[in-house]
């Protein structure tokens, strides 16, 4: 916190995604982006200057899931943030977001902003979907963060949980239910504020998103995820350097999957931020941005 004077109370850390991007000279815009012949009206927020730095969101999120860590990485990188499609303010298109297909309208957005190769981090499905990404596409990635990817042993009852505790909240975006589906990824959460909250209702509430969220979360149906789930003869074509960021507290997925994939990829290293539940980049800012600063730039061991 930050004292202003004798009597004047402490200005929080935190006091709003503005506060956080006040100070950062950036652009936020849609761009079309093609998948499968059709644009996609897709929202895009850039800043800073160096290598290229793709971040990605989780299921039924959105571009300022990154508020807190976008002007400390524009410090190092030029930082591309966007809403996967089907997410946050981006086109809904109805059709099944499954991962060959985020992946697709990743490399499309690639194209479209004249980026050649990238380093990428994903935090839950958007760690999925870099990882698939580096797989299918090594010439398109430099090095990579899966930040709490999450299920990677596919366990039933972390798919079942994820599927009902989303579709509950967007079938009914009160500030109940969406509260307690943004406080599942958190550790602290305290930290959990009516922005974000509001933030969330307000997606939720677009026209459209129910059908879109299922779409979106066809990638909880074993039958279809079972073409996409995490395995050995895919991730093992991962030749991108790998960081695995964990958590001590993360809801859906322990140190033993971390471990499981750590055993599958050919060149990665694990770091585990204790403190932290699933959004490590909301909750412990300063060493999300060191790692990631020590990772990508020097491919040092950032433990």
């Amino acid at each position: 916190m930050t004292t202003t004077g004798r009597s004047a109370p402490p200005i929080p850390d935190h006091v709003g995604i503005w506060g956080e991007l006040g100070e950062l000279e950036h652009t936020l815009r849609y761009v079309d982006v093609p998948l499968d012949g059709q644009p996609v009206r897709t929202r895009v927020l850039r800043a800073g200057a160096g290598p290229d730095l793709v971040l990605l969101h989780g299921t039924g999120g959105h571009l300022e899931a990154y508020a807190r860590d976008l002007a400390g990485l524009a410090r190092d990188f030029r930082v591309t943030v966007y809403d996967m499609v089907g997410h946050g303010w981006s086109d809904l298109p109805d059709r099944p977001y499954t991962i060959d297909v985020l992946s697709a309208h990743l490399v499309s957005l690639l194209d479209t902003l004249g980026i050649g190769r990238a380093h990428l981090s994903g935090e839950s499905l958007g760690g999925w979907v870099v990882a698939w990404t580096a797989a299918h596409h090594p010439d398109r990635v430099d090095r990579l963060v899966l930040n709490t990817p999450g299920n990677i042993a596919n366990k039933p009852e972390v798919m079942t949980k994820m599927r009902d505790s989303t579709m509950a909240a967007v079938l009914d975006p009160s500030d109940e239910t969406v509260r307690r589906r943004v406080e599942f990824l958190f550790h602290h959460k305290e930290m959990v504020t009516d922005e974000l909250v509001h933030l969330r209702r307000r997606v939720y509430s677009r026209p459209g998103f129910v059908q879109a969220i299922g779409n979106t979360l066809v990638l909880q149906d074993p039958e279809v995820r079972k073409d996409f789930a995490w395995d050995p003869s895919w991730v093992s074509r991962v030749t991108a350097p790998t960081l695995l960021l964990w958590t001590g507290h993360d809801p859906t997925g322990g140190l033993d999957e971390a471990e499981l994939l750590l055993g599958w990829l050919p060149d990665a290293l694990l770091h585990v931020i204790d403190d932290a539940g699933h959004w490590p980049q909301w909750e412990q800012v300063g060493e999300f941005l060191d790692v990631h600063r020590r990772w990508l730039l020097t491919g040092g061991d950032p433990s």
